[in-house]
């Protein structure tokens, strides 16, 4: 708006008068009190949530130690959910270490993390936990725990990391770990999850489900990279599945050395719908916690802007096609 208006001089001739400083003064306070309502709005649909990046080892009771405090941060700094990486509550010097910590989800390793979500009245998601298979293998599980300390959801990683890492190490998760068969989404106070793990990170197919038969609007990716794959994948590859999506994604990370024989990338992460960084620790090797604010509001913005969702081809509509 013009900060002017018109008056007439003696011969009638229009010219331009300033705003008395009152009226300017009405027109920023008005302005004022627009922001500010477009903030409060903003806040309405807003939700706090926090990230953690840790070092875990293969020690149980040190690893639930580092995990308490980091869930008394979060509350503290009012978040209504926090999320752990893969491989939280204990890593080894061996892959198949694993194995002998893995219990049922109703075992004395999970209801400690209940207790702790009820104590601070706060949703965990847990991924991935060493759960109990069959045959001598073990699930790579996520389990989502309500404020109430009961389990709400579970997901058991699909795919699973077998690979000789250029330059690293050789990984087979797949000799004692037995693969997940379900798509697993969830409602929360954060928004509608959609669980992975991990190596799922690599294979778009899963996030496409997620998003556009699960309704999903933030999607979980709690994980342990390599250094090698980290550097040069990891965050390009999120911001990728939070852009082709329209999802928030948030990835929690293990970081640094868990002993002589395995260490991982870190730089935990929280990206919003477009793909714009908005939580990250300063050290991405450090112990702690990011926190950011998930706005629904945006999440809706940007799919009504750009809407993928009504303009992109159903899955059964890539036939394979003829020679």
């Amino acid at each position: 708006m013009l900060n002017c208006c018109l008056h007439f001089c003696l011969n009638g001739a229009r010219l331009p008068r300033p705003l008395r400083s009152s009226l300017v003064n009405s027109y920023s306070n008005f302005s004022a009190v627009r922001s500010s309502a477009d903030s409060a709005m903003a806040a309405l649909n807003s939700v706090r949530v926090a990230a953690v990046q840790m070092t875990s080892v293969n020690d149980l009771a040190s690893n639930f130690s580092t995990c308490s405090r980091l869930v008394k941060e979060a509350a503290s700094a009012g978040a209504k959910m926090i999320c752990f990486p893969e491989s939280f509550s204990f890593l080894g010097p061996k892959s198949e270490d694993s194995l002998l910590v893995a219990e049922a989800l109703d075992g004395p390793i999970m209801q400690k993390y209940c207790s702790l979500a009820r104590e601070y009245s706060i949703w965990l998601s847990l991924g991935g936990f060493q759960e109990k298979g069959h045959d001598a293998h073990l699930r790579n599980t996520h389990v989502i725990v309500d404020d109430a300390g009961n389990i709400r959801s579970t997901y058991s990683k699909i795919h699973l990391f077998d690979v000789d890492v250029p330059g690293g190490s050789t990984y087979r998760e797949s000799s004692f770990t037995e693969p997940g068969k379900d798509i697993a989404a969830v409602d929360s106070p954060i928004g509608r999850l959609g669980l992975t793990i991990c190596y799922d990170l690599r294979f778009p197919e899963i996030y496409q489900q997620l998003r556009f038969n699960h309704d999903a609007q933030v999607i979980l990716v709690p994980s342990a990279f390599t250094p090698v794959t980290g550097q040069a994948h990891w965050e390009i590859l999120l911001r990728a599945r939070a852009i082709e999506t329209q999802c928030y994604v948030i990835a929690s990370a293990q970081a640094g050395k868990h002993n002589k024989t395995r260490e991982s990338y870190g730089d935990t992460l929280i990206i919003d719908p477009w793909g714009t960084v908005v939580g990250r620790l300063p050290d991405r090797l450090s112990t702690g916690i990011t926190v950011a604010d998930i706005d629904l509001s945006l999440i809706d913005s940007v799919r009504k802007k750009m809407p993928i969702a009504e303009q992109r081809k159903p899955f059964d509509f890539w036939r394979p096609a003829s020679l």
